[in-house]
């Protein structure tokens, strides 16, 4: 992905001092957090329903303000994959509001007893799922995802402080405005839904450690790493997508083709399209030419080793920074390696955690595969644009997690709430199971 353009401070984060009216949002937006955790699961689903029919009635003012920041990108040269995600026309747009009533079809992920133990009589412990409070969502040019995410912070009780990419603020202020006017029609604090609009907003974004709960950076891994270096609030990361097809010895070369067409041509700059191709030696001779014709008859672009450029000669040389290279566009680098064990090596060298596949008839070599590659996402025999919230049936997601400690992968509403212990007594005290005559714990689950 491409880099968020934010300027590095020489200050560290302790040193920065937001401005007192962001400040202030976000604390209006912890207090309409905290309205929204007491909320049922009926009138937050009624929210997400006024947003949507909110969204569909300001779709002409959304997709005009699109239209404009489009027209902008254009004069100002905006890369082509930011240009592509930027893009909310009609059917886009019609999607999108589906995909906030899917989320209000979901079960609620806040009040689940996760656990139910009595300690002694009388004494019961209970973890329960809650909101984690305040989001700040951090993103780049794809509008859309305004909607999903905040369709799914109502739906988890959270509020959120959006911040999109200059090039999109328009669409992401038509929308928001939506939204909030959508909340508003249901009896909710509109502003558990905020946006910022400026880069010196950021930088003071990170420095509300007291007001915000999580960071959710959508970017480079640069990005990503700028936010952790500057923020003392903890950051769940949406890096780069850098994401492997390895074609095995005994691949059904047909699947292989339709597999590698559809996780590069179908949506380049997606973050889950392919970049690197690699392919068994063993079947190379056969398999790359087709592989390569198929793809290129498709308007892309072949990067590739020295194995590849004798089997290819159209292919264009690759370099080092090739593999670490995420492209988001008809380009793709291309490698043949010798053994399943060397395409591991060489997707957790260069990966990103991100997504990975394997297409084999192979089990052993599938569950090696999937075993011994570090990603979020480890496919057998399927593309690695499933690698999304919506397809993989959460609703919509906040994004990817590239991270390993939870949430990984997708992040829908199961990645947005955390816990409490309650714990339910009659004036017990602790020196009662403490000392030479301590009374035992039952410690007894509770059904």
């Amino acid at each position: 992905m491409t880099a968020i353009q934010v300027p590095m401070p020489a200050s560290t984060a302790a040193s920065i001092t937001p401005a007192a009216p962001l400040a202030q949002i976000a604390r209006d937006t912890r207090q309409a957090a905290q309205q929204l955790a007491t909320l049922s699961t009926a009138a937050k689903n009624q929210a997400i329903e006024a947003i949507a029919q909110a969204l569909a009635a300001d779709a002409e003012a959304i997709q005009a303000a699109n239209a404009a920041d489009c027209e902008a990108a254009l004069a100002d040269n905006l890369a082509k994959p930011l240009y592509g995600r930027l893009k909310l026309d009609g059917v886009k747009l019609k999607g999108a509001i589906a995909g906030v009533r899917d989320v209000a079809k979901l079960p609620d992920p806040v009040g689940t007893v996760q656990i139910h133990r009595e300690l002694d009589a009388g004494l019961d412990l209970q973890r329960v799922t809650c909101p984690l409070g305040v989001l700040g969502v951090i993103f780049e040019s794809r509008p859309d995802a305004v909607m999903q995410i905040s369709s799914l912070a109502v739906k988890s009780g959270n509020g959120v402080i959006l911040k999109g990419g200059k090039e999109a603020v328009r669409s992401c202020q038509a929308l928001v405005q939506a939204i909030r006017t959508g909340l508003s029609h249901a009896g909710v604090n509109p502003n558990a839904v905020q946006l910022l609009t400026t880069r010196e907003e950021t930088r003071a974004l990170l420095a509300l450690d007291k007001d915000v709960d999580l960071i959710i950076p959508r970017g480079s891994n640069e990005f990503v790493q700028f936010v952790q270096d500057h923020t003392r609030i903890p950051v769940l990361g949406h890096a780069d997508g850098i994401c492997h097809l390895y074609v095995d010895a005994v691949a059904d070369l047909d699947q292989a083709i339709a597999i590698a067409v559809d996780a590069k041509v179908g949506y380049p700059s997606a973050c889950n399209a392919i970049e690197t191709l690699l392919i068994h030696q063993d079947i190379a001779a056969t398999a790359l030419p087709q592989l390569a014709a198929a793809l290129t008859d498709k308007g892309v672009v072949l990067r590739g080793d020295q194995a590849t450029q004798q089997l290819w000669p159209a292919a264009q040389p690759v370099t080092e920074a090739d593999w670490s290279t995420e492209y988001s566009d008809l380009i793709l680098a291309v490698r043949v390696v010798a053994s399943v064990e060397a395409a591991i090596a060489h997707i957790n060298t260069y990966g990103s955690r991100h997504t990975e596949a394997i297409v084999t008839e192979d089990a052993a070599a599938a569950a090696l595969f999937r075993n011994q590659v570090n990603a979020a996402g480890v496919y057998h025999n399927c593309s690695t644009r499933f690698a999304d919230g919506f397809r993989y049936g959460f609703g919509a997601e906040v994004g990817i997690s590239t991270q390993s400690m939870p949430p990984r992968g997708p992040v829908g509403l199961e990645g947005l709430v955390t816990y409490k212990y309650h714990l339910i007594g009659q004036g017990h005290i602790v020196a009662t199971y403490a000392g030479e005559n301590a009374q035992p714990f039952t410690h007894r689950d509770l059904s």
